[in-house]
């Protein structure tokens, strides 16, 4: 025990005096003073403190926080000498578990306990439990921006939002998730936390133009860029990165890559997804046509019109009725010995080609030729082009491989033009080639052999046929639709498109736009009608790129870097062309070097990248390469445990090692 005296008061052990602040008693009061020596461990100290407070309450989420180290003291049979605690060390006892406040991807503020003690990546495992939603390594906090003293003052006086609060939920560790009257349980509890469950689970309706023109739009790849600037590092705590209680943070999907999405269980997530496309098509954060345009605001608006009348656990069914009618199914088809899938033997021996006539056009510098008609034949990922079919036997005019190239839809329905634009690897960067279809039909076929070309799959692939009928779908949806009978009533609808478009046409010329697209929408659930809208902004061509300002090693100009969920972009960012990809499947190894900032990668034959990040932390890059590499490790076993292990090792960097 230390602390031994004399009788005259000294002290003649190894002892020493530790001062400890305790956050409970406030931040006024005096520190603790508590009689330690080297080889005592934490636990004991803890102890200590606990027994010198003599205040009755539940001590069992605090823990001790080493201020000028920035660590948790959390190895409690550790001693002070092997954490390397002296007498001057500032330590303060403080809970684990603190509030904290959370924008959603809806723009609801929920109020909701958060672990400051374990890494950012674990808080929102935690976090996404509490909300009901699946699969949280998709997700993860930004600090929230900074707001300046005028806008903040106006935005009090304008609207106060309401605050959800679930403080008060506590799960217990690795519970399973539990329904009760088609909710997690937890949400039944009362009626503020059905509540709560309604506003994740449905849409928010009645939206204003005054909401969109108060929200940030970026106005370049450059305003783009500072958002990324915001993401917490998902490897180090909440304390660690000076985040206090009560701080304002931003939830939000963070690796465009969408595992699972199952109606059956996942509402909240479906429906918070829906919420950051939704934004980010009203924000122009992501770019798309003016027909696009009309029927996302269809959408919208189908959406819209189901939210007021639709209870949350309307359509979550007997999920256990649901799971044996398919368990039944499954077994059925296995005791007839049917089977959907195509003969493997065929698909491994003929391999689908397309042969048809395309107009083509390789857009030159200072000149104006137009499309020109070819003989294009597409076997496995090349595409090769004849002046007629009888030259198809002998060397054609050009061939092009189209593995790891861009492909960018450029459709206008009205208009009749199905094009594709191809954007195809080269020594020199990208090479650029415009193939124009006839008609949907064809567009859908030659589109969907591009796009699993440009991955490395041929059309053999099992998701060919479902990605063929993907583009047709989306192609339905903005097509006019002469015949149905236009809906009456449509109000607010023009403010269910960009402030761009807004500007651009009246209110009486784009409601009867929206109109006739939503009678091809009039037939969806609410569920399919969100569903459809993630669909439809996956297949936009600016989908999931996450911008950063960076500098290549050798070149003097900065440049801005996208990182998709399968590949990296070069952009030059005067002009915003796509300058060069690398597909993640070609990595070999990448690395940072911490000490000049500089991340490298290392390609298959040979090709070396390396950059240093201008607009935001080379972590930051590091975790989204690290991130969506994780991310395509997991499988379709629902019982698979999330390796957290794996995503430390894969974007922690020097810390994790």
């Amino acid at each position: 025990m230390a602390g031994i005296k004399t009788a005259s008061g000294e002290y003649i052990d190894d002892s020493w005096e530790l001062s400890v602040f305790v956050e409970d008693l406030g931040p006024e009061a005096d520190p603790v003073p508590l009689r330690v020596s080297g080889s005592m461990h934490i636990g004991g100290v803890m102890l200590q403190i606990v027994d010198k407070l003599e205040l009755q309450r539940d001590w069992s989420d605090h823990a001790l926080w080493w201020e000028q180290k920035k660590m948790w003291l959390l190895n409690t049979h550790w001693s002070l000498d092997k954490y390397g605690i002296l007498a001057d060390a500032r330590l303060l006892y403080t809970p684990q578990h603190k509030p904290v406040r959370l924008s959603l991807p809806n723009q609801h503020v929920v109020r909701i306990q958060a672990n400051f003690a374990q890494p950012v990546f674990s808080a929102v495992i935690d976090i996404c439990r509490v909300l009901g939603i699946r699969h949280p390594e998709e997700l993860s906090l930004l600090r929230a921006p900074a707001e300046k003293e005028k806008r903040k003052h106006k935005e009090k006086e304008g609207s106060a939002t309401e605050t959800y609060d679930l403080t008060g939920v506590r799960l217990p560790t690795n519970a399973e998730q539990q329904l009760f009257r088609g909710m997690p349980a937890h949400f039944s509890d009362s009626a503020h936390t059905e509540a709560c469950y309604r506003m994740l689970s449905i849409s928010q309706t009645g939206l204003t133009p005054e909401q969109i023109l108060r929200m940030h739009r970026p106005g370049s790849l450059v305003e783009k860029t500072q958002i990324n600037s915001r993401w917490l590092d998902s490897s180090r705590t909440l304390l660690q990165q000076d985040i206090k209680e009560n701080d304002h943070l931003w939830l939000r999907f963070k690796y465009y890559s969408f595992f699972d999405l199952e109606p059956k269980y996942d509402a909240v997530r479906i429906n918070q997804l829906y919420e950051q496309a939704r934004w980010s098509v009203l924000l122009e954060e992501t770019d798309c046509t003016e027909e696009e345009m009309v029927v996302f605001a269809a959408l919208q608006y189908r959406v819209n019109q189901l939210s007021l009348t639709t209870n949350p656990t309307d359509h979550a069914g007997d999920s256990g009725l649901d799971d044996l009618d398919a368990a039944l199914a499954t077994l059925e088809v296995k005791l007839e010995g049917k089977s959907t899938t195509p003969n493997v033997l065929d698909s491994l021996t003929a391999i689908p080609e397309l042969k048809d006539y395309l107009r083509i056009l390789r857009p030159r510098k200072l000149t104006l030729k137009g499309y020109k008609q070819y003989w294009v034949t597409f076997k496995e990922t090349s595409i090769s082009y004849y002046k007629s079919p009888e030259e198809a036997l002998g060397e054609p005019v050009q061939q092009l491989n189209l593995k790891g190239c861009e492909v960018v839809p450029d459709v206008n329905i009205s208009g009749q033009k199905f094009c594709i634009k191809l954007l195809v690897p080269s020594p020199d960067g990208m090479s650029e080639i415009h193939l124009r279809c006839v008609d949907e039909q064809q567009y859908a076929r030659w589109m969907a052999g591009c796009r699993l070309a440009a991955k490395g799959k041929t059309m053999a692939d099992a998701s060919y046929q479902a990605e063929v009928q993907n583009i047709l779908s989306f192609l339905q949806l903005q097509r006019a639709n002469p015949d149905a009978p236009l809906a009456t009533e449509a109000e607010g609808a023009q403010w269910l498109v960009s402030p761009r478009y807004q500007k651009k046409f009246k209110p009486k010329q784009l409601t009867p736009r929206i109109l006739e697209a939503y009678q091809n929408v009039a037939q969806l659930s609410l569920i399919d009608a969100k569903m459809k809208f993630i669909q439809a902004w996956q297949s936009l061509p600016d989908f999931g790129i996450s911008y950063f300002v960076v500098r290549f090693k050798g070149s003097r100009k900065d440049e801005i870097l996208g990182i998709a969920n399968n590949r990296l972009i070069r952009i030059d960012l005067a002009v915003g062309d796509m300058v060069k990809t690398w597909r993640y499947s070609n990595m070999r190894q990448w690395n940072v070097n911490w000490d000049i900032r500089q991340v490298a990668i290392e390609f298959d034959e040979h090709i070396n990248v390396a950059f240093s990040c201008i607009s935001a932390s080379c972590k930051t890059v590091h975790e989204y390469i690290g991130g969506y590499i994780f991310l395509s490790t997991r499988t379709a076993d629902r019982g698979q445990e999330l390796k957290e292990d794996l995503f430390h090792k894969l974007t922690g960097g020097h810390e994790a090692l």
